[in-house]
């Protein structure tokens, strides 16, 4: 399964790049650091709750409207997990670091 850090810096980045904005526009707005901010998007630190609400603020976007889209992807990437195929898999199989790696794995 895909990985909560993971997914939500990737839905805060695509929509920080689908309204044109840089890191440092983000962070200065949401009054974090950029390297900060550069760690929650590639999924290596955690946003906390007030963190989030200063990234979305700094956004325009509500929070929901951001958790939404992480919930699709969570729920997108638990659709294609068969259930049985669980139970065949080796004991500590390699783990989907984001919904894309998942797809990609199960294309394959």
């Amino acid at each position: 399964m895909p990985i909560l850090r993971n997914e939500l810096g990737d839905v805060l980045r695509d929509a920080r790049l689908g309204q044109g904005k840089t890191l440092r526009d983000i962070s200065s707005e949401a009054r974090v650091s950029l390297g900060y901010l550069s760690e929650v998007e590639r999924g290596q630190k955690e946003a906390s709750s007030e963190l989030l609400a200063s990234i979305c603020e700094a956004l325009d976007v509500p929070m929901s409207a951001i958790l939404r889209q992480v919930s699709d992807r969570f729920e997108m990437a638990e659709s294609l997990v068969d259930p049985r195929a669980l139970s065949r898999m080796p004991v500590m199989p390699a783990i989907p670091d984001t919904a894309a790696e998942l797809l990609d794995s199960i294309e394959q």
